[in-house]
Protein backbone atom coordinates (compact mmCIF):
# COMPACT_ATOMS: atom_id res chain seq x y z
CA UNK A 1 0.00 0.00 0.00
CA UNK A 2 1.99 3.11 -1.67
CA UNK A 3 -0.12 6.05 -1.02
CA UNK A 4 1.78 8.77 -0.21
CA UNK A 5 4.86 9.00 -2.35
CA UNK A 6 6.50 7.12 -5.04
CA UNK A 7 7.30 3.31 -3.65
CA UNK A 8 10.70 4.35 -4.44
CA UNK A 9 11.00 6.51 -1.99
CA UNK A 10 9.39 4.16 0.63
CA UNK A 11 12.60 1.27 -0.80
CA UNK A 12 14.88 4.15 -0.76
CA UNK A 13 14.03 4.70 3.06
CA UNK A 14 14.36 1.09 3.52
CA UNK A 15 17.95 0.79 2.34
CA UNK A 16 18.75 3.94 4.21
CA UNK A 17 17.69 2.57 7.30
CA UNK A 18 18.92 -1.12 6.75
CA UNK A 19 22.58 0.96 5.92
CA UNK A 20 21.87 2.89 9.44
CA UNK A 21 21.37 -0.44 11.35
CA UNK A 22 24.33 -2.58 9.01
CA UNK A 23 26.59 0.68 10.54
CA UNK A 24 25.04 1.55 13.65
CA UNK A 25 25.18 -1.54 15.34
CA UNK A 26 28.64 -3.31 14.61
CA UNK A 27 30.28 0.03 15.97
CA UNK A 28 28.02 0.52 19.25
CA UNK A 29 28.50 -2.88 19.96
CA UNK A 30 31.97 -3.01 19.69
CA UNK A 31 32.04 -0.02 21.87
CA UNK A 32 30.47 -2.19 24.52
CA UNK A 33 31.96 -5.32 24.15
CA UNK A 34 35.62 -3.54 24.14
CA UNK A 35 34.99 -1.45 27.00
CA UNK A 36 33.24 -4.19 29.19
CA UNK A 37 36.46 -6.57 28.32
CA UNK A 38 39.02 -4.18 29.03
CA UNK A 39 39.08 -2.84 32.85
CA UNK A 40 41.14 -0.12 31.76
CA UNK A 41 38.66 1.45 29.93
CA UNK A 42 36.17 1.72 32.46
CA UNK A 43 37.05 4.75 33.71
CA UNK A 44 34.41 7.15 34.93
CA UNK A 45 34.94 9.44 31.95
CA UNK A 46 34.18 7.06 29.73
CA UNK A 47 30.70 5.70 31.43
CA UNK A 48 29.28 8.33 29.14
CA UNK A 49 30.75 6.96 26.03
CA UNK A 50 28.99 3.54 27.03
CA UNK A 51 25.81 5.58 27.50
CA UNK A 52 25.70 7.19 24.29
CA UNK A 53 26.61 3.54 22.70
CA UNK A 54 23.50 2.51 24.37
CA UNK A 55 21.58 5.26 23.72
CA UNK A 56 22.40 4.42 19.64
CA UNK A 57 21.43 0.58 20.24
CA UNK A 58 18.22 2.01 20.98
CA UNK A 59 17.72 3.69 18.13
CA UNK A 60 19.18 1.14 15.94
CA UNK A 61 16.37 -1.43 17.57
CA UNK A 62 13.28 0.88 18.51
CA UNK A 63 13.51 2.75 15.25
CA UNK A 64 15.48 2.23 12.35
CA UNK A 65 14.47 -1.66 12.46
CA UNK A 66 11.22 -0.87 12.84
CA UNK A 67 11.10 2.03 10.51
CA UNK A 68 13.09 -0.46 7.79
CA UNK A 69 10.29 -2.63 8.51
CA UNK A 70 7.17 -0.83 7.94
CA UNK A 71 8.58 1.19 4.37
CA UNK A 72 8.33 -2.53 2.93
CA UNK A 73 5.29 -2.18 3.40
CA UNK A 74 4.23 1.49 2.53
CA UNK A 75 2.92 2.44 6.06
CA UNK A 76 2.76 2.07 9.50
CA UNK A 77 1.25 -1.50 10.01
CA UNK A 78 2.19 -1.79 13.58
CA UNK A 79 -1.23 -0.29 14.62
CA UNK A 80 -1.53 2.22 17.42
CA UNK A 81 0.49 -0.08 20.32
CA UNK A 82 3.23 -0.57 18.15
CA UNK A 83 3.70 3.55 17.08
CA UNK A 84 4.10 4.34 20.73
CA UNK A 85 6.41 1.82 21.55
CA UNK A 86 8.35 2.78 18.08
CA UNK A 87 7.58 6.60 18.77
CA UNK A 88 9.13 6.10 22.40
CA UNK A 89 12.24 4.11 22.23
CA UNK A 90 13.34 6.25 18.99
CA UNK A 91 12.39 9.34 21.43
CA UNK A 92 14.36 7.89 24.01
CA UNK A 93 17.24 6.90 22.55
CA UNK A 94 17.77 10.23 20.68
CA UNK A 95 17.04 12.17 23.40
CA UNK A 96 19.90 10.20 26.16
CA UNK A 97 22.07 10.83 22.91
CA UNK A 98 21.29 14.29 23.24
CA UNK A 99 22.07 14.49 26.56
CA UNK A 100 24.81 12.54 26.93
CA UNK A 101 26.35 14.99 24.85
CA UNK A 102 25.35 17.79 27.08
CA UNK A 103 26.72 15.85 29.88
CA UNK A 104 30.23 15.13 27.86
CA UNK A 105 30.77 18.74 27.43
CA UNK A 106 30.23 19.58 31.37
CA UNK A 107 32.37 16.76 32.60
CA UNK A 108 35.17 18.37 30.23
CA UNK A 109 34.76 21.64 31.46
CA UNK A 110 34.55 20.31 35.10
CA UNK A 111 38.04 18.27 34.29
CA UNK A 112 39.53 21.35 32.41
CA UNK A 113 38.63 24.90 33.78
CA UNK A 114 38.57 23.41 37.31
CA UNK A 115 35.30 26.13 37.72
CA UNK A 116 34.72 24.25 41.29
CA UNK A 117 38.09 24.08 43.77
CA UNK A 118 39.65 20.74 44.71
CA UNK A 119 36.94 18.89 42.50
CA UNK A 120 38.24 15.60 41.20
CA UNK A 121 35.68 13.49 38.89
CA UNK A 122 34.94 10.02 40.24
CA UNK A 123 32.59 7.36 40.06
CA UNK A 124 29.88 8.76 41.79
CA UNK A 125 29.98 11.79 39.70
CA UNK A 126 29.94 9.75 36.43
CA UNK A 127 26.98 7.48 37.47
CA UNK A 128 24.95 11.17 38.55
CA UNK A 129 25.65 12.07 34.91
CA UNK A 130 24.37 9.25 33.61
CA UNK A 131 21.09 9.12 35.82
CA UNK A 132 20.76 12.71 34.47
CA UNK A 133 20.69 11.83 30.92
CA UNK A 134 17.77 8.87 31.65
CA UNK A 135 15.86 10.93 33.65
CA UNK A 136 15.82 13.89 30.91
CA UNK A 137 15.32 11.25 28.09
CA UNK A 138 12.23 10.19 29.95
CA UNK A 139 10.82 13.52 30.81
CA UNK A 140 10.56 13.99 26.95
CA UNK A 141 9.39 10.34 25.47
CA UNK A 142 7.25 8.95 28.63
CA UNK A 143 4.63 12.13 28.55
CA UNK A 144 3.29 11.47 25.08
CA UNK A 145 2.18 8.04 26.50
CA UNK A 146 0.10 9.30 29.56
CA UNK A 147 -1.58 12.39 27.64
CA UNK A 148 0.15 15.27 27.26
CA UNK A 149 0.97 15.35 23.47
CA UNK A 150 1.20 12.43 21.89
CA UNK A 151 2.89 9.63 19.28
CA UNK A 152 1.58 9.68 15.64
CA UNK A 153 2.88 8.30 12.75
CA UNK A 154 4.54 11.27 10.60
CA UNK A 155 6.01 11.73 7.30
CA UNK A 156 5.76 8.95 5.25
CA UNK A 157 3.78 7.19 7.97
CA UNK A 158 6.48 4.75 7.91
CA UNK A 159 7.59 5.88 11.58
CA UNK A 160 5.97 7.66 14.64
CA UNK A 161 7.08 10.95 16.71
CA UNK A 162 5.66 13.19 18.70
CA UNK A 163 2.61 15.22 17.30
CA UNK A 164 3.70 18.78 16.44
CA UNK A 165 1.97 18.71 13.49
CA UNK A 166 -1.59 19.53 14.95
CA UNK A 167 -3.47 21.28 17.69
CA UNK A 168 -5.90 18.23 18.32
CA UNK A 169 -8.16 19.33 21.38
CA UNK A 170 -6.94 17.00 24.80
CA UNK A 171 -3.64 16.38 24.13
CA UNK A 172 -2.14 19.43 24.58
CA UNK A 173 0.08 19.65 21.51
CA UNK A 174 1.10 22.66 21.93
CA UNK A 175 2.50 23.39 25.15
CA UNK A 176 4.25 20.34 24.85
CA UNK A 177 5.94 21.44 21.43
CA UNK A 178 6.68 24.44 23.39
CA UNK A 179 8.84 22.60 26.48
CA UNK A 180 10.63 20.09 24.26
CA UNK A 181 12.23 23.02 22.10
CA UNK A 182 13.17 25.35 25.53
CA UNK A 183 14.22 22.26 27.59
CA UNK A 184 15.22 19.86 24.98
CA UNK A 185 17.01 21.87 22.14
CA UNK A 186 17.70 25.58 23.28
CA UNK A 187 19.14 24.46 27.23
CA UNK A 188 21.19 21.64 25.71
CA UNK A 189 22.75 23.68 22.97
CA UNK A 190 23.39 26.55 25.01
CA UNK A 191 25.21 24.54 27.63
CA UNK A 192 27.29 22.69 24.95
CA UNK A 193 27.97 26.14 23.49
CA UNK A 194 29.41 27.36 26.78
CA UNK A 195 31.22 24.20 28.29
CA UNK A 196 33.23 23.93 24.72
CA UNK A 197 33.75 27.75 24.65
CA UNK A 198 35.01 27.95 28.44
CA UNK A 199 37.63 24.53 27.46
CA UNK A 200 38.84 26.56 24.36
CA UNK A 201 39.55 29.63 26.23
CA UNK A 202 40.88 27.57 28.90
CA UNK A 203 43.16 26.13 26.67
CA UNK A 204 44.56 29.05 24.94
CA UNK A 205 45.38 30.92 28.26
CA UNK A 206 47.47 27.87 29.22
CA UNK A 207 49.14 28.08 26.24
CA UNK A 208 50.01 31.69 26.45
CA UNK A 209 51.04 31.38 29.74
CA UNK A 210 53.54 28.80 28.53
CA UNK A 211 56.38 29.40 26.10
CA UNK A 212 55.00 28.78 22.50
CA UNK A 213 56.73 25.31 22.15
CA UNK A 214 55.66 23.25 19.47
CA UNK A 215 53.94 20.88 21.62
CA UNK A 216 51.71 23.88 23.46
CA UNK A 217 50.67 24.53 19.93
CA UNK A 218 49.70 20.87 19.04
CA UNK A 219 47.79 20.75 22.18
CA UNK A 220 46.20 23.78 21.48
CA UNK A 221 45.22 22.83 17.89
CA UNK A 222 44.06 19.76 18.64
CA UNK A 223 41.37 20.98 21.25
CA UNK A 224 40.20 23.37 19.01
CA UNK A 225 39.47 20.82 16.69
CA UNK A 226 38.01 19.07 18.98
CA UNK A 227 35.59 21.90 20.12
CA UNK A 228 34.54 22.83 16.85
CA UNK A 229 34.10 19.05 15.77
CA UNK A 230 31.45 18.24 18.64
CA UNK A 231 29.54 21.76 18.32
CA UNK A 232 29.61 21.27 14.33
CA UNK A 233 28.66 17.26 15.71
CA UNK A 234 26.09 18.57 17.69
CA UNK A 235 24.09 21.29 14.95
CA UNK A 236 24.17 18.98 12.14
CA UNK A 237 22.26 16.00 14.24
CA UNK A 238 19.53 18.65 16.00
CA UNK A 239 19.21 21.79 14.43
CA UNK A 240 17.72 20.43 11.45
CA UNK A 241 14.81 18.09 13.21
CA UNK A 242 14.15 21.01 15.77
CA UNK A 243 14.27 23.65 13.15
CA UNK A 244 11.55 21.90 10.97
CA UNK A 245 9.74 20.80 13.75
CA UNK A 246 9.24 24.54 15.30
CA UNK A 247 8.26 25.61 11.33
CA UNK A 248 5.75 22.71 10.86
CA UNK A 249 4.27 23.52 14.24
CA UNK A 250 4.16 27.71 14.05
CA UNK A 251 2.71 26.99 9.65
CA UNK A 252 -0.08 24.68 10.97
CA UNK A 253 -2.55 24.36 7.72
CA UNK A 254 0.38 24.91 5.41
CA UNK A 255 0.36 22.24 2.96
CA UNK A 256 3.77 20.31 3.88
CA UNK A 257 4.75 17.40 1.57
CA UNK A 258 5.45 14.13 3.38
CA UNK A 259 8.88 13.56 1.69
CA UNK A 260 10.26 16.88 3.73
CA UNK A 261 8.71 16.14 7.36
CA UNK A 262 10.37 12.07 7.42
Amino acid sequence: QYYLVNPAAYAALGAYMFLLILVGFPINFLTLYVTIEHKKLRTPLNYILLNLAVANLFMVFGGFTTTMYTSMHGYFVLGRLGCNLEGFFATLGGEIALWSLVVLAIERWLVVCKPISNFRFGENHAIMGLAFTWLMACSCAVPPLVGWSRYIPEGMQCSCGVDYYTRAEGFNNESFVIYMFICHFCIPLITVFFCYGRLLCAVKEAAAAQQESETTQRAEREVSRMVVIMIISFLICWLPYAGVAWYIFTHQGSDFGPLLMT
